[in-house]
């Protein structure tokens, strides 16, 4: 390996301390070379620098900068992204929270041959996964993470046995998969206003975001920040796709009009061991965990405990 590039250091913590990401942090303890530039198309000098390494290939994965044709074309081998989508869905900055966010059932990583447009390259390897009712941004990052280095781990000895060349001519004896033109969708960057929770959205949508944006997503309870870590869709259709109690609750609540007859954001119940069972515009949704501000994260008994609310209580506020 010739060198890593990553982002700068960011302040992290109570203390404010600057801390590398992880990717520096391991390449600094195997000796390898390392750039931090704050923004990689307008900084000539780490450009130069990069190219003086003769790599023979680039892969970038999750680097959260669009680099320049000035770099694309210094690899005789050319850029490979490892693109945590399948392309063309969800091109963009935040591809997993989006699939997430939108109740996608799949997704998948793809090694893409990259080009100036964002994420507009053909693909070379693909590979479809599941995505969990019940998962979150973080356990499905873990398992995209895996199945890139899986992928980047096949495709560059095929990368390298292709050969040099014009670009046109190497991805031809590639045989890689032009991106349809239809079914584009932009996973834009997130701002704070995306991990503010709506009660009057239906439960299922209230979920799915708590979920693709975990840990952020919060709402407000008694003046106070809440932070949403887990929550389940109390709903008879997912049923199978539940924990045994929540599924108890789904059943339980079917039928009923309380839960849509009570405003949104109201506790429903309080449910020892269980959680917190909340009203949305349309069904219910049982909080499993969270965590108020300055407090540490909890869940089940705890979580009832920490919140302290009692039944027409109202969330959002």
């Amino acid at each position: 390996m010739a060198g890593v590039v990553s982002q700068p250091d960011r302040r992290r913590g109570r203390g404010g301390a600057l801390c590398p990401s992880p990717v520096k942090a391991r390449a600094l303890e195997l000796g390898l070379p390392v750039f931090t530039p704050g923004r990689i198309r307008r900084d000539t000098g780490i450009q130069q620098e990069l190219a003086a390494l003769g790599a023979d290939v680039y892969v970038v994965v999750a680097f959260g900068q669009i680099l320049p044709l000035s770099v694309l074309e210094q690899p005789p081998l050319g850029c490979w992204n490892g693109h945590a989508s399948l392309l063309p869905r969800w091109r963009g900055a935040a591809p997993i929270q989006w699939a997430l966010i939108e109740g996608d059932r799949q997704t998948g990583v793809g090694i893409m041959a990259m080009e100036e447009g964002l994420d507009t390259g053909p693909v070379l390897l693909e590979r479809r996964l599941e995505i969990g009712l019940l998962e979150n941004a973080r356990q499905l990052g873990e398992r995209l993470a895996s199945l890139t280095g899986d992928l980047l781990v096949e495709a560059l000895p095929r990368i390298a046995a292709s050969g040099e060349g014009p670009r046109r001519e190497r991805l031809e004896r590639l045989g890689v998969r032009p991106q349809a033109r239809e079914g584009v969708r932009i996973a834009r960057l997130l701002g704070r206003e995306d991990f503010h929770i709506d009660w009057h959205l239906p439960a299922l949508k209230v979920h799915r975001r708590v979920m693709g944006l975990h840990p952020g997503a919060f709402t407000h309870w008694r003046g106070q920040r809440f932070k949403l870590h887990a929550t389940e869709p109390l709903l008879a259709s997912c049923a199978d796709e539940l924990t045994p109690e929540a599924a108890a609750w789904a059943w339980r609540l079917s039928g009923q009009e309380v839960h849509s007859t009570a405003a949104p954001g109201t506790l429903l119940a309080l449910e020892p061991g269980v959680g917190v069972v909340v009203s949305c515009g349309e069904g219910a949704l049982l909080l499993r965990g969270g965590q108020l501000e300055g407090r540490r994260a909890v869940g089940n008994q705890a979580l009832l405990q920490q919140l302290g609310g009692e039944i027409g209580d109202r969330f959002g506020s």
